[in-house]
C-alpha cells in the first residue's frame, strides 16, 4: 500500500500544491565550492563570490554544469533580461575556464536604460515613514550617493561629527575611497544609533545587507499602499544614489565633480546622470535667511545662495 497523502494536498489548485525543491547533486555542489574557492583565490571580491554561488546552484538545479551544451540550451530559453544573460554567462565562462571545457560564449548584450529618479519630495516622503535606522541608510544613501554595499560598511570612525563629513572607505566596484560633506542632521542621526558593533547599521557582525534590502522592499509597499503613491515602490537604494548624483549634476554643472562624489573610475559611467537633467527652465522654492545661522541652515539643507537685499536679507533657492 502508498503511503497516506497530506491531509487536504488534494483540496488546493494543482498551481499551489507544494512542490519539492530539486537538489543539487552532491557532485555538482563540490564543484560550486571548488570553483568559488578557486575565485577566491583570484582575489575576486565576497559581493563576487556570492553572484557566481547563486548563479551556479541555480543551473546546477536545472543542468549538468559540466555540459556545456546543456547550459547553454538553458540559459537560451530563461525568461530574464538580457543584460542577467550575460551575467550568467561571463560566471559560466569562468566555471569552463577552471574546469578545463570548452566553450564559447554567445552574445547577449545588455540594453542601456535610463535609472528611475524619484522626486525629492517623494524621497523625503519615504524616508521619514521609515524605522528609525532603515531611514538614516537611506538618507545616508541620498546625502553621499554611496553604493548600498558602501553604506552598509560604514565604520563608525568614518563619521567625523567636526567637519560634518562621511568617508566611504570601503569603495565598491573598484571605485576610489572618497569623503563627502553632509548635513548636521544627518550625523546628528547616525550619532543617535545605539552602538552594537564597529559598523554603523550592522547589528551584529553576520547581518547581511540583504536583510537590510528585504526589510526596506516590504515598508516601501506598505508606505506606497498608504500614501497611495506607487512610485515610492519603485524606490530602490541605488534610486537614491541616482537622485544624489542627478540633483549634484543640475546644481553644478560639473560632471567631473559628480566622477569623484560617485567613485566612478570611467568618466562614461557618470555621463548618464546628463541625460537625467532637464537644461532648460527649472522652478526653484526660495528662502530668505535673516542671519548667518539661519543661512548656514538652508545652505545645509541644500539651498544655494543668490544675493543680498539692501535690507540685509539674505536670498537662497533650491530646486523643487
Amino acid at each position: 500500500m502508498g503511503s497516506n497523502p497530506t491531509p487536504g494536498a488534494y483540496n488546493k489548485p494543482a498551481s499551489l500544491r507544494w512542490k519539492p525543491r530539486v537538489s543539487i547533486p552532491s557532485s555538482s555542489s563540490e564543484d560550486v565550492v571548488g570553483f568559488l574557492w578557486y575565485c577566491r583565490k583570484a582575489g575576486l571580491r565576497e559581493s563576487t563570490l556570492d553572484g557566481f554561488g547563486r548563479i551556479l546552484k541555480h543551473l546546477a538545479r536545472h543542468v549538468n554544469l559540466n555540459s556545456p551544451e546543456q547550459v547553454l540550451n538553458f540559459i537560451a530559453v530563461k525568461d530574464v533580461s538580457e543584460a542577467r544573460k550575460e551575467v550568467i554567462v561571463n560566471c559560466y565562462a569562468r566555471y569552463c575556464e577552471w574546469k578545463g571545457l570548452p566553450f564559447t560564449k554567445p552574445k547577449y548584450r545588455r540594453v542601456k536604460k535610463l535609472p528611475f529618479v524619484p522626486f525629492e519630495n517623494e524621497v523625503d516622503m519615504l524616508i521619514s515613514a521609515l524605522p528609525r535606522r532603515l531611514s538614516v541608510f537611506c538618507q545616508l544613501i541620498k546625502e553621499t550617493g554611496a553604493r548600498p554595499g558602501e553604506a552598509w560598511n560604514l565604520k563608525w570612525v568614518d563619521v567625523n561629527p567636526q567637519t560634518n563629513t562621511v568617508v566611504i572607505n570601503k569603495p565598491e566596484k573598484n571605485s576610489n575611497p572618497r569623503m563627502v560633506k553632509v548635513s548636521s542632521g544627518l550625523i546628528a542621526r547616525i550619532l543617535s544609533l545605539p552602538r552594537q558593533t564597529e559598523y554603523v547599521f550592522k547589528t551584529n557582525p553576520k547581518a547581511k545587507l540583504k536583510t537590510l534590502t528585504r526589510k526596506f522592499q516590504r515598508y516601501k509597499r506598505q508606505i506606497a499602499n498608504k500614501l497611495q503613491n506607487q512610485r515610492l515602490s519603485l524606490i530602490s537604494f541605488l534610486s537614491l544614489r541616482h537622485f544624489k548624483a542627478t540633483m549634484e549634476y543640475k546644481r553644478t554643472k560639473d560632471i567631473l565633480h559628480v566622477k569623484e562624489l560617485l567613485g566612478h573610475v570611467n568618466i562614461q559611467n557618470t555621463l548618464v546622470y546628463t541625460h537625467l537633467v532637464n537644461l532648460g527652465e527649472t522652478e526653484y522654492v526660495c528662502k530668505v535667511a535673516k542671519n548667518s545661522l539661519e543661512a548656514q541652515q538652508l545652505i545645509e539643507a541644500g539651498f544655494e545662495y543668490v544675493c543680498t537685499t539692501p535690507e540685509g536679507l539674505m536670498l537662497f533657492r533650491k530646486p523643487k
